[in-house]
């Protein structure tokens, strides 16, 4: 039995051969500035995202943990007072997004407008309700029958000014908007609760002017 054998000549060349090959390749690869394939799939990126974000935290188990976790997730006092001032001035501007269902709309812009756009006697609404509420206080009978009578006279008034408003507003609004199913009462009550409230406190603000021609 043979344990030592000389190579025959025929496997050193191919040896040689291999190792000159595998040499000139590293070498070319060296000059070229390139290097082998990764030797698996690029992954995607959706799977790289996970990967990096981590496993999504596990949902609250109580009440108290809901609470804390919704504590934590709530801005801060700084970041809601910006926010509520940010959309109060929206609302101020009759930016849609941000006004109530029954604000919303270009026949309730119009209809705002028409109201903005001239003095009513319903705007002294709250002025007179104040004035009957300091005349119970004050103990003189002969000034709280006068303010109650006052007071009768200004709401009769007010109660013809609001009808008469009402019908001409849904007129208008009618002929403005042809192809809009338009109910005469809901659109007149929101012309007289327009009209009953002062001009700076109204929501949104009066974009047109008092003697304007909406």
């Amino acid at each position: 039995m043979r344990f030592l054998r000389r190579n025959q000549p025929s496997t050193v060349a191919a040896d040689a051969a291999g190792e000159g090959a595998d040499g000139a390749a590293a070498d070319g690869d060296a000059q070229t500035g390139r290097t082998g394939g990764k030797g698996r799939p690029t992954p995607k990126r959706r799977d790289a995202e996970k990967r990096r974000r981590g496993p999504a935290p596990p949902p609250p188990r109580t009440q108290r943990e809901a609470m804390k976790l919704a504590k934590a997730n709530r801005p801060s006092k700084e970041e809601r007072r910006v926010q509520a001032a940010e959309r109060r001035a929206r609302m101020d501007a009759g930016d849609d997004r941000y006004l109530p269902p029954r604000d919303r709309g270009p026949l309730r812009a119009y209809v705002r407008d028409i109201v903005d756009s001239r003095r009513h006697l319903i705007g002294l609404f709250m002025p007179l309700a104040a004035l009957v509420f300091v005349s119970i206080l004050v103990p003189f009978r002969e000034l709280q029958t006068f303010i109650s009578i006052l007071a009768f006279g200004f709401m009769v008034a007010m109660v013809i000014e609001g009808v008469l408003l009402g019908r001409q507003i849904v007129a208008k609004a009618r002929a403005k908007f042809p192809k809009e199913e338009i109910k005469g009462f809901p659109i007149g009550w929101y012309a007289f609760s327009r009209a009953s409230q002062p001009r700076k406190l109204r929501v949104p603000r009066p974009r047109v002017q008092v003697g304007d021609n909406p």
